[in-house]
């Protein structure tokens, strides 16, 4: 009788133990799982407006032009994210066009 007691608690304990590693399977499982699809798209982003203050950098640009400064703006945004120059200034204006090429350099750098 004491051979049938061991062997049934024996055989709970690994029924157990078997159900508690396939609860344990499946948690980690859902976990994992993950709802998705295509990335939302995104539309092209503005430049700033030429009478608009970008927001403060990572570093400091407070001695640059706001020419500079809102080039350097847009030129670190493109790097994330769609392109983000505006074509005429960047033609025109030395500030803007120097500010958008920091902004790439340094911002793809990080």
């Amino acid at each position: 009788m004491l051979a049938s007691r061991a062997s049934r608690s024996f055989a709970q304990r690994a029924g157990l133990r078997n159900v508690g590693c396939a609860l344990a399977v499946a948690a980690l499982a859902a976990g994992c799982a993950s709802v998705s699809g295509p990335p939302p798209a995104q539309a092209p982003a503005a430049p700033l407006p030429r009478n608009v203050e970008p927001p403060p950098p990572k570093v400091n640009l407070s001695g640059f032009p706001l020419p500079y400064r809102q080039g350097y703006a847009d030129g670190c945004a493109s790097v994330s994210g769609a392109e983000r120059k505006d074509a005429a200034r960047f033609s025109a204006d030395p500030n803007y066009r120097t500010g958008w090429q920091d902004g790439v350099a340094l911002c793809r750098k990080k």
